[in-house]
């Protein structure tokens, strides 16, 4: 029910954006940098798409693509082979390989690799890495830094429950 809630939050934030200090689109169309409508160093608003590789500051809004990249903030929905954000996630990832280098808030799925700096909430895949964790882990090989239930755990761990 949380979750629900918590995603329900998101796309209400969504809508209501009205923008940032940096430029925003709503749309980004990109074969890879700077072959694209936005240039890189800006945020996008709404959608996104990557078809080999996109590049921007900010998402907001729904990110896809084969390899995405937000060297800020993803606030949202990213559906992508791989992802990659540089701070904060907050929203569902649902990848073949994310690394978040931030907070990670919400449904991280890496199906082979997940990892956030700080996780709260659940990340599911193949190999589950997060420094520190409120939430739990699904997957073969489970890793939570400080905290966790163990440090290394298959199936199933957890921390700050």
């Amino acid at each position: 029910m949380k979750l629900l809630a918590s995603i329900s939050l998101i796309l209400l934030s969504i809508i209501i954006t009205t923008g940032s200090a940096r430029a925003q689109s709503p749309i980004q169309l990109s074969l890879f940098p700077p072959i694209q409508i936005v240039p890189e160093n800006e945020s996008v608003s709404a959608f996104r798409f990557s078809l080999i590789y996109g590049k921007n500051a900010n998402m907001t809004g729904f990110d896809w693509g084969l390899v995405t990249k937000s060297t800020g903030n993803v606030l949202g929905v990213q559906w992508a082979l791989v992802g990659l954000v540089d701070q904060n996630f907050t929203g569902w990832q649902n990848t073949a390989v994310n690394i978040v280098g931030g907070s990670f808030e919400g449904l991280q799925m890496g199906w082979i690799y997940s990892s956030s700096s700080h996780v709260s909430g659940v990340q599911f895949g193949l190999i589950n890495s997060t420094g520190s964790m409120k939430g739990f882990q699904l997957g073969l090989i489970n890793l939570i830094s400080e905290g966790g239930f163990m440090p290394i755990f298959p199936i199933v761990n957890w921390g700050g429950l």
